[in-house]
């Protein structure tokens, strides 16, 4: 009973402070107050937060936003139990319309730094994004799967899977993609637009298609940049 008083009490704040906040016009002073007012909902907030009118944060004392982030309109994050977190790293930019929710108990959302997120994108349980990772808009991240084995028992009855999905540093999503429950997706791979990733994909990888499939590696690519860099820095020192 007191657990159900205290998140009637958080989600009563949200909203008078949300409401109030869209008041305020995103002008330079208009920002900085709003920032301002922001700070008294979040679990952590970083400097330069933008955060445009229309988005919507539920369980705000579980979300953590890094410094230079942006929040566009139509935005939602939703925590559905106080175990779970939403963590979003310094440089996220987060397009209009994105969904993320943790759908569970005990799920983290978490974006690296430098990632982009592209409109209406729809990111669901245990989710983690690495950094400089490029998400085009309409796909789906989705960290949970229903169970459905018993046939005399209603589907919606018989609870969900979770496994959690990682996108590992520096991949492009086309648009479209989904990715499906207990998949890792390695560093620098590119899924192809309207691709659904049911399996792991390697490092390095190109994937197209339903399901997805390797058509080549990109070793090659990541051989010869982490050359340059090396010689760059040589030079540099």
């Amino acid at each position: 009973m007191i657990f159900n008083y205290t998140n009637k009490l958080i989600r009563a704040k949200e909203l008078i402070i949300t409401t109030c906040v869209d008041w305020i016009p995103l002008i330079a002073g208009g920002v900085f107050i709003r920032n301002l007012i922001y700070r008294l909902l979040f679990k952590k907030m970083g400097a330069s937060v933008y955060i445009q009118h229309g988005a919507e944060f539920i369980g705000t004392n579980c979300i953590e936003l890094g410094s230079k982030s942006f929040i566009a309109r139509g935005t939602n994050i939703t925590i559905r139990n106080f175990d779970s977190k939403v963590i979003i790293r310094t440089n996220v930019k987060l397009d209009k319309g994105v969904v993320i929710d943790t759908a569970g108990d005990n799920c983290c959302v978490e974006i690296g730094e430098d990632t982009f997120i592209g409109p209406y994108t729809c990111i669901a349980g245990s989710v983690k994004i690495g950094k400089y990772c490029l998400i085009a808009g309409h796909s789906g991240i989705i960290a949970n799967n229903r169970i459905f084995s018993n046939p005399t028992e209603m589907i919606c009855q018989q609870g969900v899977n979770r496994q959690g999905i990682v996108i590992e540093d520096n991949c492009w999503l086309g648009f479209g993609v989904k990715v499906l429950d207990g998949v890792t997706i390695g560093e620098g791979s590119v899924i192809g637009a309207g691709a659904v990733v049911t399996k792991d994909i390697p490092a390095y990888s190109v994937a197209v298609g339903i399901p997805a499939k390797v058509i080549r590696s990109r070793q090659h690519e990541s051989q010869s940049t982490n050359f340059m860099e090396r010689k760059l820095k040589q030079i540099a020192s």
